[in-house]
């Protein structure tokens, strides 16, 4: 080798070792996730998620927010850090920042505030000493989310001063708090008794009132309310123990704004755990509104959407429909319209395909379906959106304004007769074509069966004839003290054909409507409770012996 050709090749091999050790370290962002409601993440919380190549978590109570990331996120579990604070901290301190040198875009969830009574600024500072940069995404404080969900505000005209005092691991001096000052409390269940003991004997009258709120802001969220004098008993026998780590305590008169500000725990369906038989696909909207009210919804699948056995009959409707062959389509489903859609891809069909038809929506959500497709449906249902109700505003066969007779309906393949029976009498020839099929789902776990059997679900929503047929099979009748309702007069019909009691129906068959309606009725339950000076309790938990009559 040549001195020249040494000489430039040694260069060579010193840049590439310097590329190497300059690689970039990654950079992280700590994300307040709140306290237990994921709708408190805010936008920003949101935005970075959905960047992020590696995200660090505590729990599975964080498994909610991993929804906002790419498919491709690398979860990186920080739960097992035991020992005291300071051993737990620095743990997952390294961790973060070993996952910052091997990932470009690191997000550490945190819960509350990153650096609010949280690891957050721990960590932060390791990732600091450690050359990596940070973002901190502030998350809305137990410390005031909590009290918020119980109906209690920390502050009032009267009352400005607020004090928070962080008991875990700490000995604090409590006898230099002023008795005319809130109190917030956290991690105080486990050193209660002493800690009470303590505030009186700074001061603080007995009768002081306090509230307790475990699981604060989540929909299994409890406050126990009492006095100084009181609350440790008061917690006993409401079972909440040492376990209850999260709860957030309030002392000072502040609390009794909660019996006239209450406002979460009183949703109509608060603490609800309601059954959703629902195809795979189509809970979201449901189970969404349900939650609104305060419900616990679980989905249970019970049918699943396929194609049809026999894809000739549908092939040959599309054809038709293309060639001129009929005056109107029917659309009596959202999955109708979906199975249309998918057939038009296939044929490198658009809209375009309806041009000259006209086009017939059973109600609102079909509607909106096909408006979705760019096109207004030329009859929805002016009365009860039904097959009955669409028959009902249906026009008849007129031989002198209508050119052709025939009607294209694609629907399930185990529809009703309702609607061809009611356009035939019409006039109208109907070319009735199984468009999907609805296929009953495998058995729920042992479980749930269970629950439904022994009424430990407090309501069960039917959206369809076919959910209530599918469930009924698959794991047997709901119990008669469950809450039963339905999103139309067909499901209810098929509801009490299986010996259930319908207690709401919606008054349009939307799934909103149908958890609307199921509101409605556990405020009217709650009411009557209240008005008959009775605790306010769940359908499920019903005295023993007590059993409602199907």
């Amino acid at each position: 080798m040549s001195a020249k050709t040494a000489a430039t090749a040694a260069p060579q091999k010193a840049a590439t070792s310097t590329a190497k050790q300059t690689k970039p370290l990654g950079h992280v962002t700590f994300v307040g996730v709140g306290p237990g409601d994921p709708a408190l993440l805010t936008l920003a919380g949101r935005e970075v998620l959905a960047t992020a190549d590696a995200v660090v978590v505590e729990g599975p109570e964080h498994n909610a927010f991993l929804g906002f990331c790419r498919p491709d996120v690398e979860v990186v579990d920080g739960s097992g850090a035991e020992g005291s604070r300071a051993l737990r901290v620095a743990a997952r301190a390294r961790l973060v920042v070993k996952t910052a040198k091997s990932a470009a875009n690191v997000v550490r969830l945190l819960n509350g505030d990153p650096f609010t009574f949280s690891s957050g600024a721990e960590e932060a500072a390791a990732c600091r000493k450690a050359g990596i940069a940070f973002n901190v995404i502030p998350g809305v404080s137990e410390v005031s989310a909590v009290p918020t969900y119980a109906g209690i505000p920390l502050t009032l005209k009267n009352d400005r001063e607020v004090t928070v005092v962080d008991l875990a691991e700490n000995k604090v001096d409590l006898t230099r708090l002023q008795p005319k000052q809130t109190l917030v409390l956290l991690n105080a269940v486990d050193v209660l008794k002493e800690t009470v003991a303590a505030l009186i004997e700074a001061g603080f009258d007995a009768a002081t009132p306090v509230a307790a709120t475990v699981g604060g802001t989540t929909t299994a969220q409890t406050s126990v309310v009492g006095t100084l004098e009181t609350i440790v008993a008061d917690l006993r026998a409401a079972k909440i123990t040492g376990e209850a780590r999260d709860a957030v305590v309030v002392v000072g008169s502040v609390v009794e704004q909660r019996d006239a500000l209450s406002w979460f725990e009183t949703k109509p369906l608060f603490g609800w755990r309601i059954l959703v038989p629902r195809t795979k696909d189509q809970a979201g909207p449901l189970m969404d509104r349900l939650r609104r009210y305060g419900a616990m919804p679980e989905e249970v699948p019970t049918i699943s959407v396929e194609p049809p056995r026999n894809p000739q009959q549908m092939d040959k409707a599309i054809r038709g429909l293309v060639e001129g062959r009929y005056e109107w389509v029917a659309f009596t489903s959202v999955n109708a319209v979906k199975a249309v859609r998918e057939k038009f891809d296939e044929y490198g069909l658009d809209a375009r395909a309806f041009s000259g038809l006209k086009i017939a929506a059973v109600g609102d959500k079909t509607a909106e379906a096909i408006g979705a497709w760019g096109i207004r449906p030329d009859l929805v249902p002016s009365g009860e959106q039904s097959a009955a109700g669409l028959v009902e505003d249906w026009p008849p066969f007129d031989e002198v304004l209508d050119p052709i007779n025939r009607v294209f309906l694609p629907r399930a393949d185990i529809a009703t007769e309702t609607l061809v029976a009611g356009l035939t009498d019409l006039g109208w020839e109907v070319d009735d074509v199984t468009a999907y099929r609805t296929v009953r789902a495998a058995p729920p776990p042992a479980p749930t069966r269970e629950a439904i059997k022994s009424g430990k679900f407090d309501a069960v929503v039917f959206t369809s004839s076919s959910t209530v047929r599918n469930l009924v099979g698959i794991a047997g009748k709901p119990h008669a003290s469950t809450v039963i309702a339905v999103i139309g007069p067909a499901t209810l019909k098929t509801a009490e054909e299986h010996g259930l009691r319908v207690d709401a129906m919606a008054e349009t068959p939307s799934v909103e409507e149908l958890a609307d309606a199921l509101a409605r009725f556990g405020a009217d339950r709650r009411d009557t409770m209240v008005e008959a000076g009775e605790p306010v309790t769940r359908p499920s938990e019903r005295r023993p012996g007590s059993r409602r009559k199907s």
